[in-house]
């Protein structure tokens, strides 16, 4: 495996790597470019058992053994000292591991709901560190598929892609291109779309029938707003976790883990 020497953080060997914690530069750039940057050796090489084709490696040169099994194919390997990587990337690398990979084509939300039994949709999620805990929580607890609003986060960043351990790669997702409309070709497909709001006269999640649960497709919003009004009167059912103690809310991704937990739990081991 042949090893680059970067010793200028401007290289522009590394240009893929540069201000990654520019989020408003980032989701400029990654998407149009196709590519996305994985962070952390697990998360790397989870990106490529997924199939994801590397660009490039950019390792800490002590840690340039940790990649000595991998078939880098023509993907070059860059080795830089941790002051370099810092000043290219605009953070201290602890995992001293990054990768550059290009995007594999976005799949369509019929051919998402097609394979899936259970899926959960996002409305206005921006927050890449909730969005990352859904997708960990969806490969976890028995969740087909993720499908997102038009301004949804992309799950995709590197911050997403981290936090969810790379279950990104492993759970199917698509955008629905029109929104509530969008919800109208979810229940086509055979679905109860189930929105989720600490509203009083929802319906406790336990008391959800066994056709409710059947083929549920999970509705959450935001950090913070929730679902919109428009998205819950576009919904079949409006569902609540019960809480004690006047606790109104949990953050977004720990309520989705409960709910998937809830939705799975007769779910054959």
């Amino acid at each position: 495996m042949p090893v680059h020497e970067i010793t200028d953080p401007d290289d522009d060997r590394i240009a893929d790597y540069r201000a990654l914690t520019d989020v408003e530069l980032r989701t400029r750039w990654e998407p149009p470019h196709g590519l996305f940057i994985a962070e952390g050796e697990l998360v790397l090489r989870r990106a490529l058992r997924a199939g994801y084709p590397a660009r490039s490696y950019l390792v800490d040169a002590k840690r340039v053994d940790q990649l000595a099994d991998l078939d880098t194919g023509d993907a070059p390997v860059y080795a830089a000292t941790p002051d370099v990587l810092q000043r290219a990337t605009g953070f201290h690398v602890h995992r001293g591991v990054l990768a550059s990979f290009h995007r594999k084509p976005l799949r369509s939300a019929d051919e998402v709901l097609a394979a899936a039994r259970r899926v959960v949709i996002l409305e206005d999620v921006n927050n890449h560190t909730n969005l990352g805990a859904i997708f960990r929580g969806a490969a976890a607890l028995g969740v087909d598929a993720v499908l997102l609003s038009p301004t949804c986060a992309d799950p995709l960043y590197r911050r997403s892609v981290r936090v969810s351990m790379g279950e990104v790669f492993a759970v199917p997702y698509a955008k629905l291109d029109s929104w509530p409309g969008g919800l109208d070709q979810v229940r086509a497909a055979g679905f109860t779309v189930l929105a989720m709001t600490p509203a009083p006269d929802a319906v406790p999640m336990q008391r959800l029938t066994p056709a409710q649960r059947e083929r549920a497709a999970l509705l959450l919003g935001a950090e913070g707003p929730g679902l919109t009004a428009a998205a819950q009167a576009a919904s079949d059912v409006r569902v609540v976790i019960p809480m004690r103690r006047g606790v109104d809310s949990l953050n977004v991704a720990a309520a989705a883990a409960v709910a998937f937990w809830e939705l799975g739990r007769d779910d054959a081991l």
